[in-house]
């Protein structure tokens, strides 16, 4: 194991998590037991045990009774009806949100963003460009266009402690929102901040959002295609749902 100032348990829990990042261990695959681990690794009962407790607490594992442990599947999922904050998505997985500001700077609305806003070229709105992680991985890059003049506070907000979307929200209620869903190759910047292979496209989100009756922001927001899934469940109103359980996992059911 690798640097022999940490303790024991956090040794073997970072060379399972480098496994994990780098492919070796995908989804779902089977995390040697703690008898295995003391035997190769050459550790205590005590000190495998903690290592697996602590990456199952932390979500990088799932512990099965009476079949092992396996790699959690690490695709996120947000839901395709609703707008929901993604540090709170990630909070609800009982993972770690965090997050890398990377712009927030006023400028002029231009062309496409000018039109997705409904005002004139020159408008002032704000810039904000972030890359979220889930669990130190990133899994979103969110490129917003906000209207200064509904939120001309942007400038002094610190995004790392909260997101835009619970900044804009605590501003005015969401009144109404669309969403455009679609496949894309990401740019270069865009792959970069989201440690993509060159041939894995992206899962797009282009969003706007009304408040007092107006479009008031425009977003797109880029996930890894194999690291993202969009859910949904639609009751008419006036229906009682009849759903039981979560969103059926189709690889589940053809195993």
């Amino acid at each position: 194991m690798s640097d022999s100032s940490k303790p024991r348990y956090q040794q073997l829990k970072d060379l399972i998590i480098t496994q994990i990042s780098s492919g070796e261990l995908g989804p779902h695959d089977r995390v040697p037991s703690e008898n295995e681990l003391v035997e190769r690794m050459s550790v205590s009962r005590m000190t495998a045990n903690r290592a697996l407790r602590e990456l199952t607490d932390e979500g990088y594992v799932e512990r099965v009774a009476g079949r092992g442990t396996f790699v959690s599947d690490f695709r996120s999922r947000s839901h395709m009806l609703e707008v929901h904050n993604i540090a709170d998505e990630i909070t609800q997985r009982r993972h770690r949100h965090t997050c890398d500001v990377l712009r927030n700077s006023r400028q002029h609305a231009r062309g496409e963003i000018a039109k997705a806003l409904d005002v004139e070229q020159g408008t002032d709105v704000f810039h904000l460009l972030l890359v979220h992680f889930e669990n130190g991985v990133p899994i979103q890059v969110e490129d917003r266009h906000v209207l200064a003049e509904f939120a001309p506070g942007c400038a002094g907000q610190d995004f790392r402690s909260i997101t835009p979307s619970a900044y804009l929200t605590s501003i005015a209620p969401l009144q109404e929102a669309e969403q455009v869903v679609r496949a894309q190759l990401p740019n270069a910047a865009v792959r970069r901040h989201l440690q993509m292979p060159e041939d894995e496209p992206c899962l797009v989100v282009m969003r706007r959002t009304w408040a007092h009756g107006r479009p008031v922001t425009f977003a797109r927001l880029h996930h890894p295609g194999s690291r993202y899934e969009l859910t949904g469940h639609y009751t008419p109103p006036g229906t009682s749902t009849s759903a039981s359980g979560g969103v059926v996992q189709l690889e589940k059911l053809q195993r």
